[in-house]
């Protein structure tokens, strides 16, 4: 099992009533927490105020990927198909419910015209579908969502909430959530002022997952796809501050400037694990959500201010709860829908 230890330092109370189930409206209207890494500052702003926490020279960069609709719920919702990973045109590995109905070699009916038969189930419980037809059939759009987490509510209303307004690549299987904060008038304002770079990084079912003794000893945590392009590596190579604006944004970063001594245009891999005693090569400031107790994005922030800070783990887990003691007392909304912090 995972340390008590670990799983202690990075755990936290939060009030069933502070998970937002809905966004801020308008998105910018999100509060926002302030931590001064200088002098360990914290004050209480809101985000259409950013601007003015933004050190002069930095470089904004964003992850774009956009959320699939891979969520399929048929039965009024009462079977569901998760896709994970699409194989051929007929084919999909994917997470199902109820796991029952989906026994190694069953044929589904899910409509009259559509059938699942299973023809692989993994250690992990991931089937592996045969479809009747082609996943790009265009009358599986209205049996598709986007995969709100766990703790939302499932609601259709609230899809285009859970996307960026500069999402454009489609792949990722839960929202890149610090973003979700930025309205189109409040980038133009960023842009006035900084340099702006995107990065694609495609998020996985993995943010969401808890901490494992596997990961704990191998040092990595699941495989995720990012992106750079030509231009936008000429952009973070000629960046001298840059703030990275959530954890997927950077994960890609970390990744990018740990595989080459600069930035690279490409297409790569990474499952990296970063934890306190990882030395950032890339960021310089953030700007995250508030996350889930005892997970890997609780262990980043952590050695961000470890790193930042020359702390050693357990006074940088400390100071990362007393930042969220003060967010749980102020009342802060958490999670994906939830309000921001920008450590700087």
């Amino acid at each position: 099992m995972i340390s008590v230890i670990i799983k202690a330092m990075y755990d936290f109370n939060l009030p069933k009533k502070l998970i937002a189930q809905k966004p801020a409206e308008p998105r910018d209207h999100a509060r926002l927490l302030v931590y001064r890494l200088q002098d360990t500052s914290i004050s209480n702003h809101y985000f259409y105020e950013l601007n003015n926490f933004l050190p002069a020279d930095t470089t904004v960069v964003v992850n774009n990927s956009r959320v699939e609709n891979c969520r399929w719920l048929f039965d009024g919702a009462q079977t569901e198909i998760f896709v994970l990973q699409k194989l051929d045109p007929f084919t999909v590995r994917a997470l199902v419910r109820p796991g029952k109905k989906f026994k190694l070699g069953s044929s589904v009916h899910l409509t009259t015209w559509l059938r699942a038969e299973v023809t692989d189930v993994d250690k992990d419980g991931i089937r592996t579908l045969q479809l009747s037809v082609p996943h790009d059939d265009k009358r599986l759009i209205e049996y598709e969502h986007v995969p709100l987490p766990p703790y939302i509510h499932q609601d259709d209303q609230l899809e285009n909430d859970y996307q960026t307004v500069y999402a454009v690549p489609t792949g990722s299987k839960a929202a890149p959530t610090a973003g979700l904060h930025f309205t189109p008038e409040l980038l133009s304002k960023i842009k006035k002022y900084h340099d702006f770079a995107e990065v694609t990084l495609h998020v996985g079912l993995g943010t969401f997952a808890k901490l494992t003794d596997e990961n704990m000893a191998e040092g990595r945590l699941h495989s995720e796809q990012y992106f750079i392009d030509t231009s936008t590596a000429e952009v973070l190579n000629a960046a001298s501050h840059i703030t990275a604006v959530g954890t997927t944004t950077i994960r890609t970063l970390e990744s990018a400037r740990t595989l080459n001594d600069m930035f690279r245009a490409g297409q790569f891999d990474t499952d990296i694990f970063i934890k306190p005693g990882y030395r950032f090569l890339a960021t310089d400031a953030l700007i995250t959500n508030f996350h889930l107790p005892s997970t890997s994005l609780l262990m980043m922030i952590a050695a961000f201010i470890a790193d930042k800070q020359g702390l050693g783990e357990k006074a940088a887990a400390d100071e990362l709860m007393r930042i969220y003691k003060h967010a749980v007392d102020e009342s802060y909304r958490f999670y994906s829908f939830g309000d921001a912090m920008i450590i700087v």
